[in-house]
This record gives C-alpha cells, sequence and structure tokens, in this order.
C-alpha cells in the first residue's frame, strides 16, 4: 500500500515539474499576454524602429517601408484596460502559439473601436512575437481592402 502512494505521488511530481499542471498554463498565458501587451505599448508609444524588431515573419517589408506605413497611420492601441480584453490561448506548441484577444484600438473612423479575432504569435530569439502583417493590417496600413472592416465599434 505504501508502496502505491509512493508511486502515485511520485508520477504527480513528475507530472507538475514537466510542465503539464494547472499552474504551468496561466504562466504560459501570462508570458504571452505580457509579450504581446508590451508590443502594443511600443505601437502605441511610436517607437516603429523598436516595433519592427519586436515582429515576426517581416517578409518583403523592409523596416523602412514598415516605419513609414505606420508613421501613416492614426491607429494604434488604447492605453490601460482598454488595451487588451478577454485574452485566451487557443492553441500553443513550442515555437507557435493562437491567441484570442479583443484589442481596443484609437484614431480609427469610428470614435471607440476594437479588433477581436485570433492572431499568431512565433517563439522567436527566446521571447514571443506578434505577426508583422497583423500589425500592419490592424493599423490599415496594409493597402487590403478588407483590413479596416475587421475594426468594429463599441457599445449599441
Amino acid at each position: 500500500m505504501k508502496l502505491r502512494c509512493l508511486i502515485a505521488a511520485t508520477f504527480v511530481m513528475v507530472v507538475l515539474s514537466t510542465g503539464f499542471g494547472p499552474g504551468n498554463v496561466a504562466h504560459a498565458e501570462s508570458v504571452l499576454e505580457k509579450s504581446m501587451s508590451d508590443t502594443l505599448d511600443t505601437w502605441r508609444e511610436g517607437r516603429y524602429e523598436q516595433l519592427f524588431d519586436q515582429l515576426a515573419h517581416r517578409g518583403k517589408t523592409s523596416r523602412e517601408s514598415f516605419v513609414r506605413k505606420m508613421r501613416e497611420s492614426t491607429i494604434r492601441p488604447a492605453c490601460c484596460w482598454q488595451k487588451m480584453e478577454n485574452f485566451k490561448i487557443l492553441d500553443e506548441k513550442r515555437t507557435e502559439a493562437t491567441v484570442y484577444v479583443k484589442i481596443g484600438l484609437e484614431g480609427t473612423p469610428n470614435t471607440d473601436a476594437s479588433t477581436t479575432r485570433e492572431f499568431k504569435m512565433t517563439h522567436m530569439e527566446g521571447v514571443w512575437k506578434m505577426q508583422l502583417a497583423d500589425v500592419l493590417s490592424i493599423a490599415g496600413a496594409t493597402g487590403k481592402k478588407g483590413a479596416k472592416k475587421r475594426i468594429s465599434k463599441k457599445g449599441p
């Protein structure tokens, strides 16, 4: 009987220490949420060169082109508690994660606007990074017709 208890206790300790316990889910969410929040803060503060470095999958967009597009946009993340709401991790792997979040926006054609959707994040250089294309899309700087349609007006 004591051997069974010892085996069960050892199993529980191994499971919790390897990251499958409920505490690790909350930790993963806080790391992803903090990373996204820091990126949105950099954008809000207008530090576009630094923002470019904080993003993943640059593709063919040069730093200069990105900075120019972001400076031309009037849209930026809202401050404080309106910046991010209802953050949820939908899927997380070692180097990729999908999160669902509502991001409050300022400077949109609507006075109070937000975008609620899924975002892909990539783990690179030891940190989680938002996609450059997502930031350009939210800022309305992609040149695509559907980019501004994702912004919804708050309230009734």
